[in-house]
């Protein structure tokens, strides 16, 4: 049986940032990362529109992304020669949450005062601002606008995953195709891990970073998370008399959200009856676009009535029933056991600091940097939520 001092059990990004992170913090460390589909076809990680944000309620997430935009814009120059990726080709364009009422007005001033007191950018424009900034959109149902204008955009996904797996191997990590169908447990440790191979490793600590497998491996050590599968169908479209390449990303107040994607746009919804999927299910709900998508585009702003659906593919939200959070942290009465889960599509951008505040937590015990102890395990098991107002 091989020995390890940290066994990951999910290979895509948070896993491979944190195994990155430990291996830089402790040279020589023994860390196994077990990834049961190295391709990582159907990870939240390849299958997300891969942007980035500093619009968020709370400050540990504001807080989260303002390191995570630092390394998304250098990530060349941080991540070194050995992730052989020199730049994720950021496109800032930044986020504009819509509203249509004075409350949310009132709420978007709020948390924008918030927001820019640890280093974001936000403003609050009114509808006359907005027609200035956006004199193509159509803003009759608008009362005001939340808008990054730095420090917010869209990314190379998959490059920040292979740029983090390639340089923690570089590093001395070890990545394995395979896929983790037991736990072995001692007390309050979990001691090793059986592989479908039928391989066996044993194991000083255990970090659990499997997106909606999370569950799943959870209830092996006898845990109930309540993070399930939501599926989403996301649409990219072209619309010849609607081209707006600088564009930020809307989130409308009407149900949508849509950003630019070359010469044409990304688009896509929450349906009413949104619920739970079988993590098998990767059937995309191809009728949501005329059903309830089109109509919306077509009031936000000329030129969505000529519209055509280029592509569409469904993702995997790895959904955190309680509050949309992540959940990040020791697991109550285990001395060993980790979760990174439930981000509820927040995960790839935050990637980089969650990465760290894990090797932090589980080499130190505590975290030096972030602290990211609001997201904790604990208030799962007290039924606490941590609500966040700008859950997209």
């Amino acid at each position: 049986m091989a020995s390890w001092d940290v066994v990951i059990i999910g290979g895509a990004v948070t896993g491979a940032s944190a195994a990155w992170w430990l291996m830089g913090a402790v040279p020589g460390l023994r860390v196994l990362v077990v990834e049961k589909d190295p391709t990582y076809a159907r990870a939240a990680t390849a299958l997300s529109v891969a942007s980035v944000r500093q619009q968020f309620s709370n400050p540990v997430n504001v807080e989260i992304s303002r390191f995570g935009i630092d390394v998304i814009r250098n990530f060349g120059d941080f991540i070194g020669p050995e992730g052989g990726v020199p730049s994720l080709g950021l496109k800032e364009n930044g986020y504009l949450f819509l509203t249509g009422t004075e409350a949310g007005r009132a709420v978007m001033e709020e948390i924008a005062a918030m927001q820019r007191g640890l280093g974001a950018a936000t403003e609050v424009l009114d509808r006359d601002a907005l027609a200035r900034r956006f004199p193509w959109m159509t803003l009759d149902d608008v009362v005001a606008g939340s808008f990054g204008p730095r420090d917010e955009g869209w990314f190379d996904n998959m490059g920040l995953l292979n740029g983090f797996r390639a340089a923690a191997i570089a590093r001395g990590a070890v990545f394995t195709a395979d896929e983790v169908v037991g736990l072995d447990r001692e007390g309050d440790r979990i001691t090793g891990v059986t592989l479908a191979s039928g391989a066996t490793h044993a194991a000083g600590q255990v970090l659990c970073t499997a997106g909606t497998g999370s569950t799943r491996i959870a209830a092996m050590a006898g845990i109930d998370l309540p993070v399930e599968t939501r599926k989403r169908t996301v649409f990219l479209i072209d619309s010849p008399n609607a081209r707006h390449p600088d564009a930020p990303l809307i989130v409308d107040h009407s149900g949508i959200y849509l950003r630019p994607e070359h010469h044409g746009w990304i688009t896509a919804t929450v349906p009413d009856e949104d619920g739970p999927c079988d993590p098998d299910d990767w059937e995309p709900d191809h009728a949501q676009f005329e059903e309830l998508i089109w109509e919306r585009l077509y009031n936000r702003a000329e030129g969505f009535d000529a519209v055509k659906v280029q592509r569409f593919w469904t993702g995997h939200y790895d959904y955190n029933r309680l509050d949309q959070n992540a959940i990040i942290g020791l697991w109550p009465g285990y001395a060993n056991f980790f979760v990174a889960a439930g981000f509820s599509g927040h995960g790839l951008q935050q990637a980089p600091a969650v990465g760290r505040g894990l090797s932090e937590l589980m080499l130190s015990g505590g975290y030096s940097t972030i602290d990211l102890s609001p997201l904790s395990p604990d208030r799962v098991l007290s039924g606490t939520p941590f609500l966040e107002r700008a859950v997209v």
